[in-house]
């Protein structure tokens, strides 16, 4: 099982992210501790759900870009004579 883990500084801004929230919504605030306790318990209970797919739009993402590659990338071949030929045609 993989363990998502977030910077120390990103952690520190999520806890004060969801002490706002609480000062801001609930009845009553939510000191230090038991905000990052509940912090640890989204990234656990909720994190792999949003890293999955978020996964899951990466993988989308780039089979669309590979996918399309041909019409992206593809370069014509042997394309200097009738380029020339043009060329000779509008003189």
């Amino acid at each position: 099982m993989m363990t998502i883990e977030i910077p120390q500084q990103v952690r520190a801004q999520a806890i004060a992210s969801i002490q706002r929230y609480f000062q801001e919504n609930m009845s009553e605030p939510i000191g230090h501790l038991p905000a990052g306790l509940l912090l640890n318990f989204f990234i656990e209970e909720i994190g792999p759900a949003v890293y999955n797919r978020a996964i899951a739009d990466a993988q989308t993402r780039m089979q669309q870009r590979v996918s399309d590659l041909n019409g992206e990338l593809f370069a014509d071949e042997f394309q200097y004579w009738p380029r020339i030929e043009s060329k000779r045609k509008k003189r």
